[in-house]
């Protein structure tokens, strides 16, 4: 099947590789071409305001949101010299990103200085060589305090800023498929070969100082290995898929410290193939999974399918994500990141409001989520109109 597609020149082309089979509005909004190579990683800044992406290029592009709905996408590029970067993520102060090297199997630092419109950008000392297995994650925590590496055997590293190893995690878990710290910034988690997923917190003294990681909690209730998780915004809810065949989504808002487990939500089923990605929005309503190809969006209370859309890139998904502000669902895997407009999250957002607003008891509760729900409705409809 071919589909018609918004290219973002304006004009309309033939794509013999991107295919909606449910489709009767055009969710994607436009295409982020700058590399050269294959993309290997996507990370949205805590401000919304940029997408990093790295490539087997030797470079990390930085791309403004706000460009999306425009015709042109400009990006600035940092030079990754004599290697490239596998992974990238941006500090929570969006001034200073950290990239995983390829070849020097260590973290660099990249510091973001702006000048004029336009960023320079300067590499700083690397991290130490610790990790003895091939890396898969890194991450941020948003509050500052630590740096997370996970490797592909059963390692995690908690890092401070200055490229000292804190902790050392065994997961425990034959082999780790995927590891992120939680946005948040006090949780890291993992999954493996074991049906579950890990959850541990990483402990600061009042005074900041590194004090323990410590187990906080577990996500049991899948039949085999998990894939990968992802989290909501504030941490509250968690989402894993299973190759089991089964995605889960999970209230982690609890008192793990009085031995609180987190509560099953929801159970939905899915039929795809590995390798496979997940990502939950921020608001917690939509989720979408990556299995090869292909990407799958569901409603995360219903487990509806909202979108299918099949050979969305020419090579297997390196990366799936959903911008801070639930606007936009990001994917690579290869040279180019597709940008999609996150219509089903829109659409579950105005059924959640409608609902509530039967529950609503005041005039002033009213009229504000009627309001809400008239927004909400006026940016589908403006999508629905690309």
């Amino acid at each position: 099947m071919w589909a018609i597609v918004s290219w973002p020149c304006g004009c309309l082309r033939t794509q013999p590789y991107f295919t909606s089979l449910i489709i009767d509005v055009l969710v994607l909004e436009c295409f982020l071409q700058a590399h050269s190579g294959s993309i290997t990683c996507l990370d949205f800044s805590s401000n919304g305001k940029y997408l990093a992406s790295c490539s087997d290029d030797r470079t990390v592009r930085i791309w403004s949101t706000k460009d999306f709905l425009e015709k042109e996408h400009r990006c600035m590029r940092a030079n990754v010299d004599l290697d490239h970067a596998t992974h990238v993520r941006f500090s929570p102060d969006c001034r200073t990103f950290i990239v995983f090297l390829a070849n020097g199997d260590t973290i660099r630092v990249f510091k973001m200085t702006k000048k004029d419109d336009a960023f320079i950008f300067s590499a700083h000392e690397d991290f130490p060589i610790r990790h003895k297995a091939i890396v898969i994650n890194i991450g941020i925590a948003e509050t500052g305090k630590f740096i997370m590496t996970a490797s592909n055997d059963t390692t995690i590293l908690i890092w401070n800023r200055k490229g000292d190893v804190l902790a050392t995690i065994n997961t425990n878990q034959v082999a780790n498929a995927y590891a992120s710290v939680s946005p948040c910034g006090r949780f890291v988690a993992s999954c493996g070969f074991t049906p579950d997923v890990k959850v541990w917190e990483v402990c600061f003294g009042k005074s900041g100082e590194f004090r323990e990681v410590s187990r906080a909690f577990e996500l049991k209730g899948h039949s085999a290995g998990v894939c990968g998780f992802a989290f909501s915004n504030d941490s509250s809810r968690m989402a894993s898929v299973s190759k089991d065949g089964t995605w889960k989504l999970w209230k982690t808002d609890v008192e793990y410290k009085k031995q609180q487990d987190p509560y099953l939500l929801f159970t939905g089923k899915w039929s795809g193939k590995e390798p496979c990605r997940i990502a939950l929005s921020p608001d917690g309503r939509t989720v979408a999974i990556a299995s090869v190809c292909d990407i799958t969006v569901y409603n995360a209370q219903t487990g509806a399918v909202e979108e299918e859309f099949k050979s969305v890139h020419p090579a297997v998904i390196s990366d799936l994500a959903f911008d801070i502000n639930n606007r936009f669902l990001v994917s690579t895997g290869d040279r180019v990141i597709r940008v999609f407009h996150n219509s089903a999250g829109y659409r579950a957002a105005i059924a959640d409001m409608k609902e509530m607003l039967k529950k609503a008891n005041t005039k002033g509760t009213k009229d504000r989520l009627q309001q809400q729900i008239k927004d909400a409705q006026k940016a589908l409809d403006a999508i629905y109109k690309q």
